[in-house]
Protein backbone atom coordinates (compact mmCIF):
# COMPACT_ATOMS: atom_id res chain seq x y z
CA UNK A 1 0.00 0.00 0.00
CA UNK A 2 2.67 2.14 0.77
CA UNK A 3 4.75 1.60 -2.57
CA UNK A 4 1.47 2.50 -4.50
CA UNK A 5 0.88 5.09 -2.53
CA UNK A 6 4.29 6.77 -2.79
CA UNK A 7 4.30 5.29 -7.02
CA UNK A 8 3.58 8.50 -8.78
CA UNK A 9 6.39 10.81 -7.01
CA UNK A 10 5.09 11.84 -4.17
CA UNK A 11 7.28 13.22 -1.17
CA UNK A 12 6.05 11.37 1.83
CA UNK A 13 2.57 8.98 2.54
CA UNK A 14 0.76 7.67 5.77
CA UNK A 15 -1.51 4.78 6.60
CA UNK A 16 -3.84 4.84 9.38
CA UNK A 17 -5.66 2.57 10.26
CA UNK A 18 -9.15 2.56 13.18
CA UNK A 19 -11.49 -0.29 14.58
CA UNK A 20 -13.27 2.00 17.20
CA UNK A 21 -16.63 1.52 19.31
CA UNK A 22 -19.07 3.29 21.32
CA UNK A 23 -21.91 3.08 23.28
CA UNK A 24 -23.95 5.25 24.90
CA UNK A 25 -26.86 5.28 27.29
CA UNK A 26 -29.47 8.47 28.75
CA UNK A 27 -31.98 8.33 31.24
CA UNK A 28 -34.70 11.09 31.97
CA UNK A 29 -37.84 11.17 33.45
CA UNK A 30 -36.78 7.98 35.46
CA UNK A 31 -36.54 5.87 32.28
CA UNK A 32 -33.78 5.09 29.56
CA UNK A 33 -35.06 6.73 26.56
CA UNK A 34 -31.83 6.36 24.64
CA UNK A 35 -29.17 3.85 24.63
CA UNK A 36 -27.06 3.07 21.18
CA UNK A 37 -23.85 0.95 19.96
CA UNK A 38 -21.54 2.19 17.24
CA UNK A 39 -18.61 0.46 15.52
CA UNK A 40 -16.63 1.73 13.17
CA UNK A 41 -14.02 0.17 11.22
CA UNK A 42 -11.76 1.42 7.85
CA UNK A 43 -7.91 2.99 6.49
CA UNK A 44 -7.41 6.44 5.55
CA UNK A 45 -4.51 6.91 3.42
CA UNK A 46 -2.43 9.81 2.87
CA UNK A 47 -0.34 11.24 0.17
CA UNK A 48 1.90 14.26 0.56
CA UNK A 49 3.78 16.33 -2.11
CA UNK A 50 4.95 20.00 -0.38
CA UNK A 51 1.79 21.29 1.32
CA UNK A 52 -0.71 19.53 -0.45
CA UNK A 53 -2.21 16.33 0.06
CA UNK A 54 -3.84 13.99 -1.47
CA UNK A 55 -6.36 11.33 0.89
CA UNK A 56 -8.32 8.74 0.43
CA UNK A 57 -10.47 6.23 2.88
CA UNK A 58 -12.20 2.84 2.51
CA UNK A 59 -14.01 1.17 4.96
CA UNK A 60 -13.49 -2.20 3.39
CA UNK A 61 -10.40 -3.95 4.23
CA UNK A 62 -9.86 -6.32 1.78
CA UNK A 63 -6.54 -6.07 -0.07
CA UNK A 64 -8.29 -4.79 -3.68
CA UNK A 65 -10.25 -1.88 -1.70
CA UNK A 66 -7.14 -1.01 0.35
CA UNK A 67 -5.02 -0.77 -2.51
CA UNK A 68 -7.52 1.35 -4.51
CA UNK A 69 -7.82 3.66 -1.80
CA UNK A 70 -3.72 4.06 -1.93
CA UNK A 71 -3.89 4.21 -5.50
CA UNK A 72 -6.71 7.05 -5.48
CA UNK A 73 -4.94 9.05 -2.86
CA UNK A 74 -1.84 9.05 -5.28
CA UNK A 75 -3.68 10.19 -7.98
CA UNK A 76 -4.35 13.50 -6.23
CA UNK A 77 -0.82 14.43 -5.14
CA UNK A 78 1.90 14.02 -7.95
CA UNK A 79 5.37 14.99 -7.84
CA UNK A 80 9.03 13.83 -8.77
CA UNK A 81 10.60 11.96 -6.21
CA UNK A 82 11.13 8.24 -6.01
CA UNK A 83 10.31 7.46 -1.80
CA UNK A 84 10.42 3.94 -1.68
CA UNK A 85 9.63 2.50 2.06
CA UNK A 86 11.59 0.50 4.42
CA UNK A 87 10.57 -2.37 6.53
CA UNK A 88 8.20 -1.78 9.33
CA UNK A 89 9.03 -1.92 12.74
CA UNK A 90 6.13 -1.93 15.22
CA UNK A 91 5.93 0.44 18.09
CA UNK A 92 4.47 1.55 21.18
CA UNK A 93 4.88 5.50 21.91
CA UNK A 94 3.61 5.21 25.58
CA UNK A 95 1.17 4.24 27.92
CA UNK A 96 -0.60 7.55 29.54
CA UNK A 97 -4.15 5.82 29.86
CA UNK A 98 -4.21 2.58 30.76
CA UNK A 99 -7.77 1.11 31.37
CA UNK A 100 -7.97 -1.60 34.25
CA UNK A 101 -11.98 -2.18 33.71
CA UNK A 102 -12.22 -1.56 29.29
CA UNK A 103 -15.48 -0.68 28.44
CA UNK A 104 -15.16 -3.77 26.32
CA UNK A 105 -16.10 -5.84 28.94
CA UNK A 106 -18.68 -3.32 30.80
CA UNK A 107 -22.37 -4.92 29.91
CA UNK A 108 -25.25 -2.89 29.33
CA UNK A 109 -26.52 -3.17 32.68
CA UNK A 110 -23.86 -1.66 34.39
CA UNK A 111 -24.42 1.14 32.65
CA UNK A 112 -28.24 1.49 33.36
CA UNK A 113 -27.45 0.84 36.95
CA UNK A 114 -24.90 3.72 36.94
CA UNK A 115 -26.60 6.40 35.21
CA UNK A 116 -30.27 5.58 37.74
CA UNK A 117 -27.63 5.91 40.79
CA UNK A 118 -26.84 9.41 39.76
CA UNK A 119 -30.67 10.13 39.09
CA UNK A 120 -30.92 9.18 42.74
CA UNK A 121 -28.42 11.29 44.18
CA UNK A 122 -29.69 14.55 42.17
CA UNK A 123 -33.16 14.15 43.84
CA UNK A 124 -32.14 13.29 46.95
CA UNK A 125 -29.56 16.39 47.43
CA UNK A 126 -33.08 18.95 48.01
CA UNK A 127 -36.66 18.90 47.44
CA UNK A 128 -36.74 21.49 44.87
CA UNK A 129 -35.50 19.14 41.97
CA UNK A 130 -38.00 18.55 39.66
CA UNK A 131 -36.34 16.74 37.10
CA UNK A 132 -33.11 14.94 36.33
CA UNK A 133 -31.51 13.72 32.92
CA UNK A 134 -28.28 11.50 33.04
CA UNK A 135 -26.30 10.15 30.74
CA UNK A 136 -23.22 8.08 30.10
CA UNK A 137 -20.71 7.84 26.79
CA UNK A 138 -17.95 5.56 26.57
CA UNK A 139 -15.85 4.38 23.77
CA UNK A 140 -12.72 2.41 22.72
CA UNK A 141 -10.47 3.14 19.72
CA UNK A 142 -7.74 1.07 18.10
CA UNK A 143 -5.44 2.77 15.79
CA UNK A 144 -2.21 1.51 13.49
CA UNK A 145 -0.38 4.03 11.79
CA UNK A 146 2.21 3.08 8.88
CA UNK A 147 5.24 5.52 7.95
CA UNK A 148 7.28 4.51 4.89
CA UNK A 149 10.53 4.93 7.25
CA UNK A 150 9.87 2.13 8.75
CA UNK A 151 7.44 3.72 11.52
CA UNK A 152 4.38 0.90 12.73
CA UNK A 153 2.93 2.21 16.09
CA UNK A 154 0.01 1.10 17.88
CA UNK A 155 -2.52 2.86 20.18
CA UNK A 156 -5.42 1.93 22.48
CA UNK A 157 -7.51 4.96 23.14
CA UNK A 158 -10.39 4.83 25.55
CA UNK A 159 -12.33 7.60 26.74
CA UNK A 160 -15.73 8.46 28.71
CA UNK A 161 -17.80 10.96 29.94
CA UNK A 162 -20.45 11.22 32.68
CA UNK A 163 -23.37 13.93 32.26
CA UNK A 164 -26.17 15.19 34.96
CA UNK A 165 -28.81 17.83 34.04
CA UNK A 166 -30.68 19.09 37.05
CA UNK A 167 -34.03 21.13 36.49
CA UNK A 168 -35.24 22.75 39.90
CA UNK A 169 -38.36 25.12 40.79
CA UNK A 170 -38.33 27.57 43.81
CA UNK A 171 -41.75 29.04 43.82
CA UNK A 172 -42.59 30.63 40.00
CA UNK A 173 -38.96 30.03 39.08
CA UNK A 174 -37.25 27.20 37.13
CA UNK A 175 -33.79 26.84 36.57
CA UNK A 176 -31.29 24.47 35.18
CA UNK A 177 -27.86 23.34 35.29
CA UNK A 178 -25.76 20.61 34.62
CA UNK A 179 -21.92 19.05 35.19
CA UNK A 180 -20.09 16.73 33.63
CA UNK A 181 -17.08 14.35 33.67
CA UNK A 182 -15.12 12.89 31.03
CA UNK A 183 -11.38 11.23 30.78
CA UNK A 184 -9.27 8.73 29.02
CA UNK A 185 -10.40 5.52 31.07
CA UNK A 186 -12.54 3.02 32.09
CA UNK A 187 -14.82 2.01 34.51
CA UNK A 188 -12.74 2.30 37.40
CA UNK A 189 -12.82 6.57 36.86
CA UNK A 190 -15.92 6.54 38.34
CA UNK A 191 -15.18 6.47 41.61
CA UNK A 192 -17.31 7.75 44.64
CA UNK A 193 -15.78 10.83 45.15
CA UNK A 194 -16.07 11.72 41.43
CA UNK A 195 -19.69 10.47 41.27
CA UNK A 196 -20.61 12.21 44.62
CA UNK A 197 -19.05 15.61 43.27
CA UNK A 198 -20.82 15.50 39.74
CA UNK A 199 -24.06 15.22 40.98
CA UNK A 200 -23.71 17.71 44.19
CA UNK A 201 -22.37 20.70 41.24
CA UNK A 202 -25.33 19.72 39.12
CA UNK A 203 -27.70 20.55 42.12
CA UNK A 204 -25.72 23.36 43.75
CA UNK A 205 -25.15 25.24 40.10
CA UNK A 206 -28.72 24.91 39.53
CA UNK A 207 -29.91 26.23 43.19
CA UNK A 208 -27.57 28.88 42.78
CA UNK A 209 -29.47 30.38 39.74
CA UNK A 210 -32.31 31.24 42.05
CA UNK A 211 -30.21 33.88 43.68
CA UNK A 212 -28.40 35.29 40.52
CA UNK A 213 -28.85 38.30 38.84
CA UNK A 214 -27.81 39.88 35.78
CA UNK A 215 -24.46 41.43 35.18
CA UNK A 216 -24.05 44.89 34.79
CA UNK A 217 -22.96 45.82 31.46
CA UNK A 218 -19.57 47.61 29.90
CA UNK A 219 -15.54 47.52 30.21
CA UNK A 220 -14.73 46.34 33.82
CA UNK A 221 -12.25 44.28 35.24
CA UNK A 222 -12.55 40.16 34.89
CA UNK A 223 -11.78 37.60 37.13
CA UNK A 224 -11.09 34.41 35.11
CA UNK A 225 -11.46 31.36 38.01
CA UNK A 226 -9.68 28.40 38.06
CA UNK A 227 -10.20 25.63 35.46
CA UNK A 228 -12.86 25.70 32.84
CA UNK A 229 -11.92 29.23 32.27
CA UNK A 230 -9.43 27.43 29.63
CA UNK A 231 -11.96 27.13 27.45
CA UNK A 232 -11.10 31.43 26.53
CA UNK A 233 -7.69 30.62 26.25
CA UNK A 234 -8.10 27.89 23.70
CA UNK A 235 -10.75 29.48 21.67
CA UNK A 236 -9.09 33.27 21.60
CA UNK A 237 -5.43 32.24 21.99
CA UNK A 238 -4.85 28.74 21.79
CA UNK A 239 -6.19 27.96 17.66
CA UNK A 240 -4.52 31.00 16.45
CA UNK A 241 -1.15 28.95 17.24
CA UNK A 242 -1.99 26.28 15.20
CA UNK A 243 0.64 26.51 13.11
CA UNK A 244 -1.47 25.90 9.76
CA UNK A 245 -2.97 29.27 10.45
CA UNK A 246 0.41 30.77 10.39
CA UNK A 247 1.63 29.19 7.62
CA UNK A 248 -1.45 30.62 5.81
CA UNK A 249 -1.32 33.73 6.96
CA UNK A 250 -4.17 33.70 8.58
CA UNK A 251 -3.04 33.95 12.01
CA UNK A 252 -2.80 37.48 13.86
CA UNK A 253 0.59 35.96 15.56
CA UNK A 254 1.90 34.50 12.26
CA UNK A 255 5.01 37.13 12.39
CA UNK A 256 5.07 37.39 15.76
CA UNK A 257 7.75 34.41 17.33
CA UNK A 258 10.14 35.42 19.93
CA UNK A 259 7.76 38.66 20.75
CA UNK A 260 6.62 39.70 23.64
CA UNK A 261 2.63 39.49 23.66
CA UNK A 262 1.91 38.74 27.25
CA UNK A 263 3.25 40.48 30.66
CA UNK A 264 5.79 38.68 32.33
CA UNK A 265 5.04 35.70 33.94
CA UNK A 266 2.50 34.65 31.64
CA UNK A 267 3.38 30.78 30.21
CA UNK A 268 1.06 28.84 27.95
CA UNK A 269 1.65 25.41 27.49
CA UNK A 270 0.17 22.92 24.81
CA UNK A 271 0.80 19.56 26.66
CA UNK A 272 -0.44 16.03 25.14
CA UNK A 273 1.11 13.69 27.87
CA UNK A 274 -1.02 14.30 30.88
CA UNK A 275 -2.04 10.74 32.46
CA UNK A 276 -5.49 10.45 31.75
CA UNK A 277 -6.44 13.83 30.67
CA UNK A 278 -9.43 13.60 27.69
CA UNK A 279 -6.69 16.10 25.48
CA UNK A 280 -3.96 13.28 25.83
CA UNK A 281 -2.52 11.24 23.28
CA UNK A 282 0.17 8.45 23.37
CA UNK A 283 0.78 8.91 19.68
CA UNK A 284 -0.79 11.93 17.22
CA UNK A 285 -2.62 10.35 14.47
CA UNK A 286 0.73 10.94 12.07
CA UNK A 287 3.12 8.74 14.62
CA UNK A 288 5.22 11.15 16.29
CA UNK A 289 5.36 11.13 20.08
CA UNK A 290 3.33 14.01 21.82
CA UNK A 291 5.24 16.31 24.01
CA UNK A 292 4.59 19.40 26.75
CA UNK A 293 4.63 22.60 24.10
CA UNK A 294 5.34 25.44 25.72
CA UNK A 295 3.68 28.36 23.69
CA UNK A 296 4.20 31.47 25.30
CA UNK A 297 6.62 31.85 27.91
CA UNK A 298 7.05 34.27 30.36
CA UNK A 299 5.39 36.35 28.36
CA UNK A 300 7.25 35.26 25.09
CA UNK A 301 5.72 33.57 21.80
CA UNK A 302 8.00 30.80 21.13
CA UNK A 303 6.46 29.30 18.54
CA UNK A 304 3.31 27.22 17.19
CA UNK A 305 1.67 23.15 17.32
CA UNK A 306 2.77 21.32 14.06
CA UNK A 307 1.55 18.72 12.33
CA UNK A 308 4.44 17.08 9.93
CA UNK A 309 3.64 19.16 6.93
CA UNK A 310 3.75 22.69 8.70
CA UNK A 311 7.26 21.47 10.89
CA UNK A 312 8.45 21.02 7.14
CA UNK A 313 7.20 24.77 6.30
CA UNK A 314 9.06 25.89 9.56
CA UNK A 315 12.21 23.60 9.51
CA UNK A 316 11.17 22.51 12.66
CA UNK A 317 10.23 19.40 14.90
CA UNK A 318 6.81 18.18 14.85
CA UNK A 319 5.50 18.65 17.93
CA UNK A 320 3.11 15.60 18.25
CA UNK A 321 0.03 17.88 17.23
CA UNK A 322 -1.11 15.74 13.86
CA UNK A 323 -4.70 14.56 14.82
CA UNK A 324 -7.71 13.92 12.70
CA UNK A 325 -11.00 12.84 14.08
CA UNK A 326 -11.36 9.35 12.13
CA UNK A 327 -9.66 7.46 9.23
CA UNK A 328 -12.27 9.55 7.46
CA UNK A 329 -10.20 12.61 7.70
CA UNK A 330 -6.71 14.29 6.98
CA UNK A 331 -4.57 15.54 9.87
CA UNK A 332 -4.03 19.55 11.29
CA UNK A 333 -2.65 20.56 13.34
CA UNK A 334 -4.63 20.82 16.50
CA UNK A 335 -4.35 21.15 20.83
CA UNK A 336 -4.41 18.55 23.11
CA UNK A 337 -4.40 20.03 26.70
CA UNK A 338 -3.84 23.73 26.44
CA UNK A 339 -3.36 25.44 29.61
CA UNK A 340 -2.38 28.33 31.21
CA UNK A 341 0.86 27.54 34.07
CA UNK A 342 0.42 28.62 37.62
CA UNK A 343 1.84 32.19 38.87
CA UNK A 344 2.43 33.63 42.57
CA UNK A 345 -0.65 35.08 43.79
CA UNK A 346 -3.19 33.21 46.05
CA UNK A 347 -6.98 33.52 44.30
CA UNK A 348 -7.84 35.22 47.27
CA UNK A 349 -4.86 37.87 46.88
CA UNK A 350 -6.45 38.50 43.33
CA UNK A 351 -9.86 38.70 44.14
CA UNK A 352 -8.93 41.43 46.90
CA UNK A 353 -7.25 43.23 44.40
CA UNK A 354 -10.55 44.10 42.46
CA UNK A 355 -13.09 46.67 43.87
CA UNK A 356 -15.61 46.41 40.92
CA UNK A 357 -15.70 43.56 38.90
CA UNK A 358 -16.85 39.91 38.43
CA UNK A 359 -15.60 36.70 38.52
CA UNK A 360 -16.39 34.12 36.25
CA UNK A 361 -17.13 30.45 38.06
CA UNK A 362 -18.10 28.57 34.85
CA UNK A 363 -18.31 28.93 30.97
CA UNK A 364 -19.30 26.97 28.66
CA UNK A 365 -19.32 27.60 24.89
CA UNK A 366 -17.98 30.72 22.98
CA UNK A 367 -16.71 31.63 19.17
CA UNK A 368 -13.61 33.03 17.86
CA UNK A 369 -12.48 34.28 15.00
CA UNK A 370 -9.17 33.24 14.29
CA UNK A 371 -7.28 35.84 12.14
CA UNK A 372 -8.48 38.86 14.36
CA UNK A 373 -8.31 37.01 17.43
CA UNK A 374 -11.86 38.34 18.12
CA UNK A 375 -13.97 36.00 20.47
CA UNK A 376 -17.58 36.05 22.59
CA UNK A 377 -17.70 33.84 25.22
CA UNK A 378 -20.91 32.72 27.48
CA UNK A 379 -20.13 32.52 31.47
CA UNK A 380 -23.01 30.13 33.00
CA UNK A 381 -22.07 30.96 36.71
CA UNK A 382 -20.38 33.85 38.52
CA UNK A 383 -19.92 36.51 41.45
CA UNK A 384 -20.44 40.20 41.13
CA UNK A 385 -16.83 41.61 43.12
CA UNK A 386 -17.55 44.55 45.32
CA UNK A 387 -14.65 45.84 47.52
CA UNK A 388 -12.54 43.03 46.96
CA UNK A 389 -14.90 40.30 47.89
CA UNK A 390 -17.14 37.93 46.14
CA UNK A 391 -21.22 39.33 46.54
CA UNK A 392 -23.98 38.58 44.38
CA UNK A 393 -24.11 35.24 42.00
CA UNK A 394 -24.69 35.97 38.59
CA UNK A 395 -25.75 34.83 35.53
CA UNK A 396 -26.44 34.79 31.84
CA UNK A 397 -23.10 36.74 31.36
CA UNK A 398 -21.27 37.20 28.09
CA UNK A 399 -17.57 37.95 27.51
CA UNK A 400 -16.82 39.81 24.72
CA UNK A 401 -12.78 40.82 23.88
CA UNK A 402 -9.75 39.89 21.97
CA UNK A 403 -7.60 37.31 22.38
CA UNK A 404 -4.22 39.17 22.11
CA UNK A 405 -5.84 41.94 23.86
CA UNK A 406 -6.59 39.98 26.74
CA UNK A 407 -3.32 38.59 27.21
CA UNK A 408 -1.86 41.74 27.14
CA UNK A 409 -4.08 43.14 29.70
CA UNK A 410 -3.59 40.17 31.96
CA UNK A 411 -2.69 41.73 35.73
CA UNK A 412 -2.21 39.05 38.43
CA UNK A 413 -1.96 34.94 37.26
CA UNK A 414 -2.69 32.25 40.47
CA UNK A 415 -0.65 29.93 41.99
CA UNK A 416 -3.70 27.26 41.60
CA UNK A 417 -3.67 25.83 38.32
CA UNK A 418 -6.29 23.30 37.75
CA UNK A 419 -7.12 21.18 34.78
CA UNK A 420 -11.11 20.58 33.98
CA UNK A 421 -12.29 17.36 33.77
CA UNK A 422 -15.03 18.54 31.71
CA UNK A 423 -16.36 17.06 28.54
CA UNK A 424 -14.40 19.21 26.07
CA UNK A 425 -14.77 18.76 22.28
CA UNK A 426 -12.77 21.17 19.60
CA UNK A 427 -14.18 21.91 16.09
CA UNK A 428 -12.08 22.11 13.53
CA UNK A 429 -12.75 22.31 9.29
CA UNK A 430 -15.65 20.25 10.10
CA UNK A 431 -13.38 17.89 12.49
CA UNK A 432 -13.89 16.72 15.79
CA UNK A 433 -11.62 16.00 18.57
CA UNK A 434 -11.40 15.73 22.46
CA UNK A 435 -9.57 17.88 24.33
CA UNK A 436 -8.62 19.62 27.55
CA UNK A 437 -8.34 22.39 29.00
CA UNK A 438 -7.06 24.62 31.96
CA UNK A 439 -6.44 27.78 33.62
CA UNK A 440 -5.09 29.14 37.50
CA UNK A 441 -6.99 32.25 38.79
CA UNK A 442 -6.54 35.17 36.19
CA UNK A 443 -7.15 38.68 37.11
CA UNK A 444 -7.69 40.61 33.57
CA UNK A 445 -7.55 44.72 34.08
CA UNK A 446 -10.46 45.02 31.59
CA UNK A 447 -12.86 43.16 29.30
CA UNK A 448 -15.77 43.73 27.70
CA UNK A 449 -19.29 42.39 29.92
CA UNK A 450 -22.22 42.00 27.95
CA UNK A 451 -25.39 41.85 30.96
CA UNK A 452 -27.78 44.82 31.63
CA UNK A 453 -26.90 48.04 31.23
CA UNK A 454 -26.71 50.53 33.48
Amino acid sequence: MLRTALARGADDADLFFEHSGSTSVALSDGKVNRASTHVDLGVGVRVVVGDQVGYAYTEDLTEAAMMQAAEVASEIARGSRQVQPVPLSERRLGDRYPAERPWEGVDLETRVAMVRDWERRAFAADPRVIRVETSLGDSFKHVLIARPDGRLVYDYQPMTRGWVVCTARDGEKKESSSANLAQRAGLEFYDEARVSKMCQKAVDDTLLLFDAAKAPAGEMTVVLGAGSSGILLHEAIGHGLEADFNRKGISIFADRVGQRIAPRGVTVVDDGTIPHARGSINTDDEGNAPERTVLVEDGILRGFLHDEISARHYGVTPTGSGRRESFRHVVLPRMRSTYMESGSFTPEEIIASVQNGIYCADFANGQVQIGAGDFAFYVRRGYLIEGGKLTRPIKDVNLIGNGPEVLATIEMVGNDLKIDEGGWTCGKDGQSVPVSQGMPTVKVSKLSVGGVSA
